[in-house]
């Protein structure tokens, strides 16, 4: 594992390694254990894209581990006026450890691991998330102890989420359903992918449909950051079909958990009422991505 481009890279094995290293860095956060695995290290952020969660957790994870990250905006950088890729990248690998970035294109995240020659590390494209559900499986554990014989059910627009959800899910032997409106599938890279676990991937246009029996639930919002001017568009085809609430819950089992990726808009994908029922799953999977992410800079870096 040199980077972490996409989920898709990693084995059951090298996701399961990461997630075991993530649950002893939270416990040893938890106990006030000093765990400077990564003394003297430093991060480059790269953001093309604004964040709450990635952006604190990737910089206080590097503090705990005893580096220091760099934020860095596209604002600030050569590369937000022209610069190529390569160019950054092998600049930048003569000063950093290892780079983050979260930006919209898939292509750009590998050419800086082409042409570099440090670790870099997928924040979020349009095309997949990989630390974000890295931190959702983390926390899928916590609360039902196992993957096995779980099935999990997405509810809304095929995005980078669900790309990476489904991959992730698969991955580690659950069983997987996506409900999504004709025309916002999942990209046809992963539906390709969802060919090599035959009978644990449904996708279905109905929601109660990929909902019965469900272990676990997941959403996103229905228009996500750069998609803004087709919010009123997606709202049209998303609203009233496409929202996680109590009644599509009810032909899930008793026991089932939601997560959602924040930020939420309530009372859009999922109902206030779902979201505060379910709120102590949903925060524990945002701090997840403090410790899954150390995990992943440890795995790289150290």
């Amino acid at each position: 594992m040199k980077h972490l481009l996409t989920l898709e890279q990693l084995s059951k094995d090298e996701i399961l390694e990461i997630l075991n290293l993530a649950d002893q860095l939270k416990f040893q956060k938890k106990n006030g254990i000093e765990h400077h695995l990564l003394k003297g290290k430093t991060l480059g952020m790269i953001f093309q894209k604004s964040s709450t969660r990635t952006r604190v957790s990737f910089e206080v994870g590097m503090y705990e581990l005893g580096g220091q990250a760099l934020f860095l905006s596209s604002r600030d950088l050569q590369i937000g006026r022209g610069e190529p890729v390569q160019d950054t990248a092998r600049v930048l690998s003569r000063y950093l450890d290892g780079i983050m970035i979260r930006t919209f294109a898939q292509q750009e995240v590998e050419d800086l691991a082409k042409y570099g020659s440090i670790p870099v590390i997928n924040a979020l494209t349009d095309y997949c998330h990989p630390c974000q559900v890295l931190a959702d499986l983390m926390t899928i554990r916590e609360f039902k102890g196992a993957f096995e014989g779980l099935k999990c059910v997405y509810i809304g627009d095929g995005n980078n989420m669900a790309n990476s959800i489904i991959v992730g899910c698969l991955r580690l032997g659950m069983k997987m359903a996506i409900a999504c409106p004709k025309g916002y599938e999942p990209d046809p890279h992963i539906l390709e992918f969802t060919k090599n676990y035959p009978g644990m991937f449904e996708m279905t246009s109905d929601p109660f449909v990929a909902a019965k029996d469900a272990d676990v639930f997941f959403t996103d919002v229905w228009a996500s950051m750069g998609q803004e001017g087709e919010a009123l568009e997606r709202k049209k085809v998303f609203e009233g079909i496409y929202q996680i609430n109590s009644k599509l819950m009810s032909v899930a089992h008793s026991d089932a958990m939601v997560l959602h990726c924040l930020p939420a808009h309530r009372e859009e994908e999922i109902t206030n009422e779902v979201f505060e029922a379910h709120a102590a799953e949903i925060f524990e999977e945002a701090e997840n991505r403090l410790h899954a992410q150390k995990a992943v800079m440890v795995k790289l870096m150290a």
